[in-house]
């Protein structure tokens, strides 16, 4: 076969491995963000998008070392790399179905480990053969471009430099700039595209064939077919009545809203992350519990008091403090800048909120400031930041805490056993904490937990209460002192060291399924797969 001009220098093939390495890293970056919103972002499933990576790219350098030694044919290399382009394109289009069809398939037969196994089923399905075909890339290059062994050394050095260099830029550039600007899916359509071009002007230098003049247009066919489809996907695409859908640096974000609230979710299967009530009233979820703690610190006894929110959301706790109580200063932390926009713009959130952007463990090693009370909301379903659920961070809680003041968490998945995550976490506050109580929101999985270093923080709580004269807030309250109990420590306790918070999630994950599918199994036990359907 003769020769491509384009390889009679070595820049091309240089730049080869460097586009390659590129797409690879943004790939694995957007695959995070493709299947965030269904199966969380936790350590599990970075380690499931890793792992797949490398075993694809693995397999990938033995084939494609194999294949170059067998049949030294560039057009082979070049056409895998179209054949992955087309392929990372069609992610957009198909991406969405394909994880809820293997979701959907395996719920009724997974009974523990399910994001592990539904995640791992996804990832394998739309990652392994694209990165598998970009795995066959440097060994082919390899045997392209080492013309003796006298420079062999230096070649294969120079390879290895060009794909390390795009993958740096192909780490940095999704997160920072493709993916908060365009989404996720145009960010998989423009590293396609990239991989395309490249092909195309091989193919066009290499000379034109029969063989090539299928391969070529069809491919670019199809890739504007996905550019068609795939550039405005929406995660949650059985929904067509969103107020707000996007992107961040940290979370996919949706803002949807009826005739009485406007609610945020951070991700598309597990519940909602704030709410507001256009008519101002008590939400009746647990940030309605969780304004207990103002009482246990001494509200009505205090000319005034201060509140720090970490994890401040789009402001819900904020809002409420604001509106229901007087001479509240709240100061919010939150690390996605955006949804403080979308706080700013959707949810009402007051303008004497003090707001940082910030991650809350760093803010308060940043800060000397004491506040009355701590509000610990940075949980999302499997998602807990290991460095905000040990020993460590809690003690940083206390020592900003004023000397009678009141931290409370909200812990949102409630399990049962003596190895649940709430369990660790309880247990873990009450080796720094000497006074803990714990109250059940009912209907929802979360448990708003009250610690405090004051042995009356629970007298100050009955009396500060007991003087409410909002008829709602004494409703509420009512309500809280009928759930409140004491907490029995354990030792279950985490450290910065050992807090293995996403396997302890993934357990009560487990358990909230299996609660949720028996019904339906059920049914599809006794009227099969018709009754099933009808009842969906």
């Amino acid at each position: 076969m003769k020769k491509a001009k384009i390889l009679n220098s070595k820049l091309f093939l240089y730049l080869t491995e460097f586009f390659a390495g590129m797409s690879v890293m943004a790939v694995e970056l957007g695959a995070s963000r493709l299947l965030a919103p269904y199966f969380s972002s936790s350590q599990i499933v970075w380690t499931i998008i890793i792992g797949t990576i490398m075993i694809a790219m693995a397999l990938g350098n033995l084939y494609g070392g194999r294949k170059a030694d067998k049949n030294p044919d560039p057009s082979r290399l070049y056409g895998r790399i179209l054949f992955a382009a087309v392929w990372i394109a069609a992610v957009p289009v198909l991406g969405r179905y394909v994880i809820l069809a293997i979701s959907g398939a395996l719920i009724f037969t997974v009974n523990s480990g399910f994001l592990i196994v539904a995640g791992l089923a996804a990832c394998m399905v739309l990652f392994v053969f694209p990165l598998f075909l970009l795995g066959t890339v440097t060994p082919s290059l390899v045997k392209f471009t080492v013309d003796s062994l006298d420079d062999s050394g230096s070649v294969v050095g120079r390879l290895n430099a060009f794909n390390t260099i795009g993958s740096i830029i192909g780490t940095f550039v999704p997160t920072f700039v493709s993916i908060p600007a365009v989404g996720t899916s145009v960010t998989f359509l423009i590293f396609a595209g990239i991989l395309l071009i490249l092909s195309v002007i091989y193919f066009i230098s290499a000379g034109f064939s029969l063989k090539r003049m299928k391969k070529v247009p069809v491919s670019v066919v199809l890739f504007l077919v996905c550019c068609l489809l795939g550039h405005d996907t929406s995660f949650a695409f059985w929904q067509n009545d969103l107020t707000y859908e996007g992107e961040s640096v940290y979370n996919y974000l949706q803002v949807y809203e009826d005739d009485r609230q406007v609610v945020l979710s951070t991700n598309v299967l597990f519940g909602v992350q704030s709410v507001y009530l256009k008519e101002k009233g008590l939400t009746g979820m647990y940030y309605d519990y969780a304004m207990a703690a103002p009482y246990m610190a001494g509200l009505r006894e205090k000319q005034g008091l201060n509140v720090l929110i970490l994890g401040n959301g789009s402001g819900t706790y904020a809002t409420q403090c604001g509106r229901y109580f007087d001479d509240v200063a709240v100061t919010g932390v939150e690390i996605d800048s955006s949804i403080t926009e979308l706080a700013k713009r959707y949810f009402e959130l007051p303008e004497d909120v003090e707001l940082y952007t910030y991650d809350g463990r760093a803010f308060l090693n940043a800060v000397d400031t004491t506040w009355d009370v701590i509000m610990v909301d940075a949980y999302q379903d499997i998602t807990i930041p290991f460095q905000m659920s040990s020993v460590e961070f809690f003690t940083l809680v206390r020592d900003h805490l004023a000397p009678d003041g009141v931290m409370v968490v909200n812990m949102n998945m409630r399990g049962s056993g003596e190895d649940s995550i709430n369990r660790y976490l309880a247990d873990t506050i009450a080796s720094v904490f000497p006074e803990v109580y714990t109250v059940d929101v009912p209907g929802a999985t979360n448990r708003e937990l009250f610690a405090s270093c004051a042995p009356d923080m629970m007298e100050r709580f009955y009396r500060n209460s007991a003087a409410e004269t909002d008829p709602e807030l004494t409703f509420m309250m009512s309500r809280v002192t009928d759930g409140l109990s004491p907490y029995e420590a354990g030792d279950h306790v985490m450290t910065d060291d050992k807090a293995p918070v996403e396997l302890l999630g993934m357990a009560v994950i487990d358990e909230l399924i299996r609660d949720e599918v028996n019904y339906y199994r059920e049914i599809y036990r006794e009227g099969g797969l018709r009754a099933l359907l009808e009842m969906l």
